[in-house]
């Protein structure tokens, strides 16, 4: 999860993402908009994302428990290898989706998404330049958690397989901080009519312009 601004020196693609941001929210002002940031800091983020996702966690291992004839859990260390690489093939699958969603909506299509890694924190991420509405916002956030936590959450229950039961409770939790953002757009509406949401540049969150009437 990104860091603020203060708190780190922005790395040469989150510059190139803030400096993009800049024209786009001078263009929209010049015409009209005003700029409301809306960001979660990273302690929000641990912390929330838990609390958020927990009840889905908790629907996905009831369904496990009860519905799985056969589970099998074993321990060794070829499967706990096996699942660090699905995890990250995941990882990236997560931010795929993001892209393919967001990229679908955007005027300029794929050519306004792309994906890095953060590597201090070894985790991919995704970003959309282009301002897009609520819902094409929130649909492309959602996206990944919505695919890949149902459809592990499926297949563990299909096979008993307890490794791809931590997978989906994994991609559940994965997408906290999705929903988190998702939130923080749904708990502040704009003010005016017309409203649309750019991807922030280097924070987790979104910039909102909306008109004042």
């Amino acid at each position: 999860m990104k860091t603020t601004e203060k708190e780190r020196v922005l790395t040469p693609a989150e510059i190139k993402r803030k400096e993009a941001a800049e024209k786009i929210s001078a263009q929209m002002e010049q015409d009209g908009y005003r700029k409301r940031e809306l960001t979660i800091n990273v302690l929000q983020a641990n912390i929330l994302a838990v609390v958020v996702m927990l009840p889905f966690m908790v629907l996905a291992a009831y369904m496990f428990w009860l519905f799985s004839d056969d589970i099998s859990f074993e321990p060794e260390i070829p499967v706990f290898i096996v699942f660090i690489l699905a995890f990250a093939l995941l990882a990236v699958l997560h931010e795929g989706i993001h892209g393919l969603t967001w990229g679908c909506f955007a005027k300029n299509h794929f050519h306004s998404i792309s994906f890095g890694v953060i590597w201090k924190a070894l985790t991919p991420y995704c970003s959309c330049s282009e301002p897009l509405t609520k819902k094409q916002y929130i649909l492309g956030s959602a996206m990944p958690t919505l695919i890949l936590g149902i459809s592990m959450t499926i297949i563990s229950t299909l096979t008993g397989n307890f490794l791809f039961f931590v997978l989906a409770e994994s991609m559940i939790l994965g997408g906290g901080g999705d929903f988190l953002v998702i939130l923080k757009i749904l708990m502040n509406k704009p003010s005016g009519k017309n409203a649309i949401y750019l991807d922030h540049p280097y924070e987790c969150g979104v910039i909102l312009f909306e008109t004042s009437g």
